[in-house]
């Protein structure tokens, strides 16, 4: 799957310190990675809408994380899916009446423009759910043979080979003696969210009611592929990026990044699929998570539809060196309501630096330099780092400054670190 162009990325001198991250599963602010490469996976969009707020504002978290990792020295070896067949797309096209390849097809295709216009670096690879669905069956059909996955009869399903009844696959969670581990949730907390967001509790002949699908048996109407012994059908939303970061990054990965409502069903099950697939203790060493936006006193998604769109926002004229500012303003691990306020003060905050950075010199810009930086290592806390660079811009406009080379040092750094074109 093609992803979009790399910004241009300013050198700067010097380098970032030690990159910290609050890790999910401890609570605890650790180092982002050790080694030379770190390697990160974040889950994408089902391409069934626009790109809201939302989605935005955890792509340029993970794009401000890739920045100062890369100006620490570090290279970041960046994975990242689209699950490009699911019910939620399904149910849109048919809604709409358009085909469901198509609706992927030209959401995918807004993501990357939206993706281009807000400066995000893309990932290495950038991959489709349904390009990469013949590398998932193998790993299915070796959960099953290991006894970590079974069959259940679908008796609503296309009849399987030779009119056998056709089955789904669930992976039993009872075998792994790690489950729940990412989230840190009790049971009756994790049937709550398992219900809420796509998972199915109740179905009959289920070992237990978390366990989640792995392949579902070819539905009349429903897109299905080659599933091997399997039989035709279509793979569960877990497995996909499991398999999706055990071929592209293998395991232990020292970062897997998405949205708040990911952490449970999503993540707790895609790591216990990639730990049964590899047969590792461990698939992510740091989980690092958005929080969610909200909008009118909920949260911003697709389902409720209360939705901000970033397309919109472009087509209304909003500079997306605004919009990027607007999300940088807020922690990543805050929830925060998006209102016509959070845009005005990104545009006067963006108008500010410009009228700053355009006079002939400034005051020292070594300083908030280094500030941009420590606030980013230290948890990604870019609220302080855009603090730091209106401390400079104040300066700037109020008492000038005996250095020339001042203002374009601080338009770089902004550039490199903060992804804001000035």
């Amino acid at each position: 799957m093609r992803s979009w162009p790399t910004p241009f990325i300013p050198q700067l001198p010097g380098r970032a310190p030690q990159v910290r991250v609050r890790d999910t599963t401890s609570g605890e602010l650790r180092p982002a990675a050790s080694g030379p490469t770190v390697t990160l996976y974040v889950c994408g969009i089902t391409p069934y809408d626009a790109t809201h707020i939302g989605h935005a504002a955890t792509y340029v978290t993970f794009d401000l994380l890739g920045r100062i990792l890369r100006d620490g020295g570090h290279s970041v070896r960046y994975v990242q899916n689209i699950t490009d067949i699911d019910d939620p797309l399904l149910e849109r096209a048919e809604r709409d009446g358009v085909a469901w390849d198509e609706l992927a097809t030209r959401e995918v295709a807004l993501f990357r423009e939206d993706m281009t216009a807000l400066a995000v670096i893309p990932p290495d690879e950038y991959l489709g759910a349904v390009e990469s669905i013949p590398t998932f069956v193998g790993p299915i059909e070796q959960l099953v043979r290991e006894g970590m996955a079974y069959a259940v009869p679908a008796p609503d399903a296309v009849d399987g080979a030779g009119g056998a009844v056709a089955r789904d696959v669930y992976f039993d969670v009872t075998r792994d003696p790690a489950f729940g581990g990412v989230s840190n949730l009790d049971e009756a907390q994790m049937l709550e969210l398992f219900a809420e967001r796509g998972g199915d509790p109740d179905r009959p002949g289920k070992r237990h009611r978390l366990d989640p699908l792995l392949w579902r048996a070819h539905r009349e109407g429903e897109p299905h592929w080659d599933g091997a012994s399997l039989g035709p059908g279509r793979p569960g939303w877990h497995i996909e990026c499991a398999c999706i970061a055990l071929d592209h990054l293998g395991v232990p990965i020292d970062i897997q990044g998405g949205g708040t409502d990911l952490i449970f069903p999503h993540h707790e099950a895609s790591a216990a699929h990639a730990r049964a697939v590899s047969h590792s203790e461990t698939f992510a060493r740091r989980y690092v998570h958005q929080a969610m936006v909200g909008l009118d006193g909920e949260k911003m998604s697709k389902s409720k539809g209360n939705l901000v769109l970033v397309s919109a926002l472009r087509a209304e004229g909003v500079d997306p060196a605004v919009i990027r500012l607007a999300l940088l303003a807020h922690h990543h691990s805050t929830e925060w309501v998006w209102t016509d306020d959070v845009l005005e003060e990104a545009t006067s905050r963006l108008a500010t630096w410009r009228r700053a950075l355009a006079s002939d010199g400034g005051p020292a810009a070594e300083q908030t330099v280094e500030e941009i930086r420590s606030h980013l290592a230290d948890d990604l806390d870019s609220p302080r780092a855009l603090e730091a660079v209106d401390r400079w811009a104040a300066q700037a406009l109020t008492r000038g400054g005996e250095h020339p080379e001042a203002p374009r040092l601080i338009a770089r750094a902004v550039d490199a670190l903060l992804g804001v074109r000035v």
